[in-house]
């Protein structure tokens, strides 16, 4: 699929949230996202709730992208969330990526996250996921 017209580009944040310091797979993630097209913005590592939900609202994004390794998804997710709705930007896709066990999953889907990928998944996949899901959300308005 190539990539998507000047105007219409998805635009993503990725994240990570807490005291997490380990960004490798976020950053290989935003590097796919932006060799498929996308605009991306990388927050850095050690972001408050807060700061990465100024950070969509400011960049006006599509998407945002959490990545966590630290076991930190149930409490950091629900507050960043919050942060986002607060700002009126709870509009935006949310998906999560890094070491989640499936058992959190479901509930994570319940607060508002749209997807999680979990190790081994492909960046083709993250890529053609963000794609479709923008797209079905731009064809409802």
């Amino acid at each position: 699929m190539a990539p998507v017209a000047e105007a219409q580009k998805i635009r993503v944040l990725v994240a990570k949230p807490g005291l997490d310091g380990h960004d490798r797979g976020a950053k290989v993630v935003a590097r796919a996202l932006r060799d498929a097209g996308m605009e991306v913005i990388y927050t850095g590592i050690r972001q408050t709730p807060e700061m990465i939900a100024q950070a969509a609202l400011q960049e006006d994004v599509d998407v945002v992208g959490l990545s966590i390794l630290s076991g930190a998804h149930r409490e950091l997710f629900p507050l960043i969330l919050a942060e986002l709705k607060k700002r009126g930007k709870d509009d935006a896709i949310v998906f999560a990526g890094g070491i989640i066990p499936e058992e959190d999953m479901p509930a994570l889907k319940t607060i508002g996250v749209w997807a999680v990928f979990g190790p081994g998944t492909t960046t083709d996949a993250i890529v053609e996921a963000i794609r479709k899901a923008v797209q079905e959300k731009r064809a409802k308005g």
